[in-house]
């Protein structure tokens, strides 16, 4: 295991350095979602998707094929041809048009929320990802280098001011983890859903939420996505033991990178529970909607907030 994570983290950096993304894809995929959408690309006050609704099929992909690989065979090879294993990643991760197409939909959903509510924004075609891998998989050093020498830098030297954040693993890192580091980092972060102040009536009437860990106990947003649901005449159901802050079950995406297998059966006993409260789940977190999603049912519909709440689903 020891040599899969040096595996990984030469993996990362590479990637990083080559494209600004933690695995080898091209970064065309990080803007398709803006295609049709009336939202200029620069500005001081920018929708900041750290790509990672868009990489959501490329992890997937990746995660399938670790599992059938797992990476305590292939922890020394992997450490040692890195730059093979990028060039091979390139050409095998081709996950189905379908999948990419529904992530880019949820971006395009975020931002029309967005804009249905007066928020003015730009987007960035180059905006690098945040770095959370890195610091999520103990690779703190390396967290702290990437993200002074170019997150940090992007902000200024393109004068953003404010960023929109849409997912809990970018809130955390710009709220909480890179100050902890660097201090002011002289940027205002406000998640998407502090800015929605209306919603349309959503077709479901009925849902159970996934709670995403870091939005429910770190990040303190627990009743914001509750609150949402319930303007746009959506009832969640609740239950002590399977929806409480303290009681309820992690989706298994901290070590999806790690023991894939172990991921996948988390996810499987979460959507099982959830399904017994209902069979639309609720998620607002890319990395949530990735590991229930590849691992629920036919009768189980996994939904990202943004689908529920702009009338998509």
């Amino acid at each position: 295991m020891e040599d899969w994570l040096r595996g990984l983290r030469a993996i990362m950096i590479r990637s990083l350095n080559y494209n600004r993304l933690p695995i080898p894809v091209e970064r065309s995929i990080c803007s398709e979602w803006a295609n049709g959408v009336n939202v200029p690309e620069s500005g001081d006050t920018i929708l900041y998707t750290s790509c990672l609704y868009q990489l959501v099929p490329y992890i997937n992909s990746f995660t399938g094929l670790m599992e059938k690989a797992p990476p305590e065979s292939l922890g020394p090879l992997v450490s040692r041809f890195s730059g093979a294993v990028i060039t091979m990643a390139k050409v095998i991760l081709k996950p189905p048009r379908s999948e990419i197409n529904r992530v880019n939909g949820i971006v395009k959903a975020i931002a029309n929320l967005l804009i249905k509510n007066g928020v003015n924004f730009a987007f960035m075609h180059d905006e690098p990802y945040s770095g959370a891998l890195l610091y999520e998989l103990g690779f703190e050093d390396d967290f702290k280098d990437y993200f002074s020498s170019v997150v940090l830098s992007y902000f200024k030297s393109k004068g953003i001011k404010t960023v929109i954040t849409i997912d809990p693993h970018t809130h955390h890192i710009l709220t909480t983890v890179a100050p902890r580091f660097f201090g002011d980092l002289g940027i205002n972060v406000i998640n998407y859903m502090e800015l929605i102040k209306g919603v349309d009536k959503a077709r479901l009437s009925r849902v159970v939420i996934h709670d995403s860990c870091l939005y429910s106990r770190y990040l303190g947003m627990r009743e914001t996505y509750r609150k949402l649901l319930e303007k746009a005449g959506v009832e969640h159901v609740e239950d002590p033991y399977i929806t409480g802050i303290s009681t309820s079950m992690c989706c298994g995406g901290p070590v999806e990178s790690i023991k894939p297998s172990l991921s996948n059966k988390v996810a499987r006993s979460r959507v099982e529970s959830l399904s017994k409260l209902s069979n639309n789940i609720v998620v607002a977190c890319p990395i949530c909607y990735a590991n229930l999603s590849r691992n629920s049912n036919d009768k189980v519909k996994i939904l990202d907030l943004a689908e529920v709440l702009s009338g998509v689903q």
